[in-house]
């Protein structure tokens, strides 16, 4: 609203319409000022080490809004009286200031809020820990059920809070991070009233203070993740370095590679070679593992030996561009940088093979859990000797699991799903060793009910995480192939110079900051259909289904032209838009012809509305493959062109978001309660999209086992009674 006042173009002629219209968005921004403030103050009145900065600054934000209601109060302009009234065509730099004082001060009272949020949670979290010290210290049960039911209690609130800043976060990095913090918790709470309970009833079993330490010290680590990422700070003031993952490595060398199209100069060769020694060292990873296979140990060794090559090919030919800019070097340059980034796809490809092969052989392997059950019976069985050798065992499993993780995490594609794969790795590294202290525990007392249940819930917590993997596994496989995940450009897009032999091709261009301007609202439009199209083929339970495979190759298409429109992404130019266009076309069609095989399985009441609704989407797609492909010649003709393509992307966006809803719906009422919908997976919690980049507003975070909280405090009175 605001920016509607400050571009408003002052006219000789205002009809009253006009007038009208900037009355009512003065009004409407004083309205929505007050509103705001009103709850800034309520806020100041229960915070009063901040009261002092925060009604400061709600007055200031008030001030503003009520100095733009009155300079946007034009309705009785044409009165004479009114000759002397100052309005915004009078005085426009007093709206100006107005609306930087307005913006200055809501920004204020924004911060303020925020940091009375991280109190709120910091202050949580201090009450949680010492909470946990006075549980370390208890040595009745009676204690110990008064103490944990408090616990549980500030447990749940801590949950409630860190669930909300989970959900405002717009990195996707710390979202993750917070997800895998608040999952160890959840987890972590039962165990430390399984593992506490154990201790107190044996109290001079080491092995048994042992598992319960390792709990207490794992939840400590946790909180205190948590707010390193609400304050956005590091103990010691020390940096975060995560390792680089072998995707992102290759991803920024090719990103360097292709941009030597546009600028010979921007890097230097050391700089490049220095990049791939980087990806090189990290692929030793995969080289020197016992679990890589000796096919996939040979293949990663060779194509390292060629990406050495073809970049030596390529700085050769760089350097005498630089030097002499023939066109027949132009050509050797764009050959050897089409060469060396085939090359870095390649490896890619193989290490993703050798990672994703070997997690899927490991976890078939061990989805019997046979370790864990001949624990949990020796333990019984009071067997020290075989609990040792099966400890042994678990040991070796757990290496396994763990360097599965370290493999993956550099295949996984999405910095989202990276953090996932520390966060499991951490998961076995430290669950592995609870599990054997705590069959130990069993073995010295293997009457105990106690210790027993201690030792289930450690197995269900290396359970769930295998359960997990497999989920994760599925999700970096997608990702990979470009079917969900973060958000990504379609993987059949054309690259100038790649899918032509015709080097002379039209010199593409791009959209200025005032083009990008223009198309910002259709683009924004795109985006949240990209949002709504996804939402709908995640509740599709067949994630193999023909509809929902070209639904989800439409929706990443069309978000990779709405990043353009923001000058983002892959799409550089306006050729690789058009040719986007096509190819979004095409695959409307290709669904299309899904939706007329889906219409032979129907009843035929709901055939011909499903048939009018193909129809709709193939003339359609038509329509904007002709846009795409009809030439423009000149900067304004090129312009009209992208706005036509991005419009009637929009319009086939907003059919498929009819359309996968009513598809769902016929599928469920034919299969008679087989159900084509399903529940998210709970893994999920700070996946993204959008993430990915920042596209996430439609998901939902976990409430952390709030419930499961909730219950375990209700439930405490089990423990009085033994």
């Amino acid at each position: 609203q605001i920016t509607t006042l400050i571009n408003h173009k002052d006219k000789p002629k205002r009809s009253d319409k006009t007038l009208q219209a900037i009355q009512r968005v003065g009004q409407a921004v004083n309205l929505a000022v007050g509103r705001f403030v009103t709850v800034g103050e309520a806020i100041a009145n229960e915070n009063h080490e901040l009261k002092e900065e925060m009604s400061v600054a709600c007055i200031e934000a008030r001030r503003a809004g009520e100095t733009i209601a009155q300079l946007t109060d034009v309705a009785s302009l044409d009165h004479p009286e009114s000759d002397s009234h100052i309005t915004i065509f009078t005085d426009k730099t007093g709206v100006v200031k107005a609306a930087r004082l307005l913006l200055s001060s809501v920004t204020k009272v924004l911060v303020l809020a925020d940091r009375i949020v991280i109190k709120q949670i910091i202050t949580s979290r201090n009450k949680v820990l010492a909470t946990m010290e006075q549980l370390e210290k208890v040595s009745s049960f009676q204690e110990f059920v008064q103490i944990f039911s408090q616990f549980g209690n500030e447990m749940v609130e801590f949950a409630h809070l860190t669930g909300d800043r989970q959900n405002d976060l717009k990195d996707e990095k710390k979202k993750a991070r917070m997800a895998a913090s608040r999952a160890v918790l959840e987890k972590c709470t039962m165990m430390l009233l399984t593992a506490s309970k154990t201790c107190l009833r044996h109290p001079d079993c080491e092995s048994a203070r042992i598992n319960k330490d390792g709990v207490f010290h794992r939840m400590r680590l946790a909180l205190e993740q948590v707010i390193e990422i609400v304050t956005d700070s590091r103990p010691n003031g020390e940096n975060e370095m995560a390792p680089i993952s072998i995707y992102s490595g290759i991803k920024e060398f090719k990103n360097k590679v292709e941009g030597l199209r546009e600028n010979l100069y921007f890097l230097s060769k050391e700089n490049l070679s220095t990049m791939l020694e980087v990806i090189l060292e990290h692929t030793e990873d995969f080289t020197d593992s016992a679990y890589t296979s000796h096919e996939h140990r040979e293949h990663i060794l060779e194509l390292s030996k060629q990406a050495k090559m073809e970049l030596e090919q390529l700085v050769s030919v760089w350097m005498q561009a630089q030097n002499q800019k023939t066109k027949d070097l132009m050509e050797d340059l764009e050959v050897a940088i089409l060469k060396t980034c085939q090359c870095m796809n390649e490896l890619k490809r193989e290490v993703h093979s050798a990672a994703t092969s070997l997690a899927a052989d490991l976890l078939k392997y061990h989805t019997d859990h046979m370790v864990l059950k001949a624990l949990k019976i020796t333990g019984v069985e009071g067997n020290l000797e075989a609990v040792a050798e099966y400890t042994c065992k678990l040991s070796e499993q757990k290496e396994q699991l763990v360097e599965m993780c370290r493999l993956l995490r550099h295949v996984s594609g999405t910095e989202p799903l990276e953090i996932t794969c520390i966060h499991a790795e951490d998961t076995f590294q430290v669950t592995g060793p609870q599990i054997i202290s705590a069959a130990e525990t069993l073995a010295l007392h293997p009457s105990s009910k106690i210790a027993k249940e201690n030792l289930e819930v450690f197995c269900e917590a290396w359970e769930s995480q295998l359960s997990d993997m497999s989920l994760l596994l599925r999700e970096i496989n997608d990702v990979f192939e470009g079917r969900r995940g973060e958000k990504r450009v379609y993987l059949s897009l054309p690259r100038p110079g790649k899918h032509n032999a015709n080097l002379k091709a039209l010199k593409p261009v791009k959209l200025d900051t005032e083009e990008q301007a223009k198309i910002a609202k259709l683009g924004l439009e795109l985006h949240l259909l990209t949002s709504d199209l996804d939402s709908e083929t995640e509740k599709w339970e067949d994630q193999e289904n023909e509809i929902v495979q070209h639904g989800q190759g439409m929706s990443s298409m069309a978000y990779s032209m709405y990043l353009f429109t923001r000058g983002e992404g892959l799409l550089k130019t306006t050729q690789d838009l058009f040719h986007q266009a096509e190819i979004f076309a095409a695959e409307g069609t290709k669904l299309a012809s899904a939706l007329h095989a889906l219409s032979d399985q129907v009843h035929d009441d709901d055939k011909p509305l499903l048939l009018l609704e193909a129809e709709k989407l193939i003339s359609m797609c038509k329509q904007l493959q002709i846009t795409a492909k009809a030439s423009a010649q000149g900067k304004s003709a090129t312009f009209t062109k992208v706005d036509a393509c991005i419009l009637k992307t929009r319009n086939v966006m907003t059919l498929l978001c009819q359309l996968l809803p009513l598809c769902c719906k016929l599928l469920r009422k034919n299969k008679a309660g087989n159900g084509c919908l399903k529940p998210a997976p709970p893994w999920k919690e700070g996946r993204i999209r959008t993430g990915t980049n920042a596209r996430t507003p439609e998901r939902r975070v976990d409430t952390f086992g709030i419930k499961s909280l909730e219950n375990h405090v209700t439930n405490m009175t089990f423990l009085e009674s033994k």
